[in-house]
Order: structure tokens, then C-alpha cells, then sequence
């Protein structure tokens, strides 16, 4: 059996904005939050793909995942 953790979009979210917004290392971040370095790593680099126009100024990782949320909710 395998002991995976399921982690949610809000943490996930918050997750990549603390690498994006400290400008920290991946593999620094990872262990003060409790995930493994390489799904940290995918984490970033899909919030990256999904949104390579966004810069300095542009929403944060969080805001993005509550704006999805609610266009879900307004969907529904």
C-alpha cells in the first residue's frame, strides 16, 4: 500500500506562491512545508507553463485559485 497525501488546490496555490513571491529555492521550501521536492517542483512549473505572461505585477498563484474557484461556482 502507498501512504500518498492528497494535497488541495488552496495549498498547492500557496505553496507556489511562497517559491514565486520569496524567490527562495525549491529545494528550501519544500521540507519547511512538508512536501517532497520534486512535486513542489511540479507544482511551479505547472502553475509557470499555465501562466507565462505572469510577472512581478501579474496575480499571484493564490488569487489564480480563487478566481477558478469561483468561476466554478458561478458555472454550477
Amino acid at each position: 500500500m502507498t501512504n500518498r497525501r492528497k494535497f488541495n488546490a488552496e495549498f498547492r496555490a500557496e505553496a507556489v506562491e511562497l517559491v514565486i513571491s520569496s524567490g527562495r529555492p525549491i529545494a528550501q521550501v519544500a521540507p519547511e512545508i512538508g512536501v517532497v521536492e520534486g512535486t513542489l517542483g511540479n507544482w511551479v512549473r505547472l502553475w509557470k507553463e499555465e501562466h507565462p505572461e505572469a510577472g512581478a505585477a501579474e496575480h499571484s498563484p493564490v488569487e489564480w485559485a480563487k478566481f477558478r474557484a469561483l468561476q466554478s461556482e458561478n458555472a454550477e
